[in-house]
């Protein structure tokens, strides 16, 4: 039996809008560091602004993770990693005592996606 249908709230993070479902006030148990976005579908021309990606931010103390059904992000972080995420893989970080990430859209920049 569904319980609650979390709608999304569209979130301004810059250069593109999320559709964030958590966190969300009447699910406090998931608990008030848990987010989660939805991300387009978005098309990109070739020539996208460097302003369009995920500059460079700071995290603590929490983990992100990066799934795609389309299209292709690079993903850096202040640990050394450096990865491409495709369509079907899953990026996994962790912040522990703290983190700082971009994620890019290198490819599609290029070559349009």
């Amino acid at each position: 039996m569904i319980e609650l249908i979390i709608p999304q709230r569209i979130r301004n993070l810059g250069s593109f809008e999320v559709g964030r479902v958590l966190p969300f006030v009447k699910r406090r148990m998931v608990g008030p560091y848990i987010f989660f976005d939805r991300m387009g579908p978005k098309d990109i021309a070739p020539g996208l602004p460097l302003e369009a990606d995920i500059l460079p931010h700071p995290h603590i103390g929490l983990s992100t993770i990066t799934y795609l059904f389309d299209g292709e992000i690079m993903h850096r972080d202040s640990v050394g990693s450096e990865l491409a995420v495709r369509p079907g893989e899953v990026n996994w970080m962790t912040a522990g005592k703290g983190i700082t990430h971009s994620e890019r859209f290198e490819k599609p920049r290029l070559e349009g996606g």
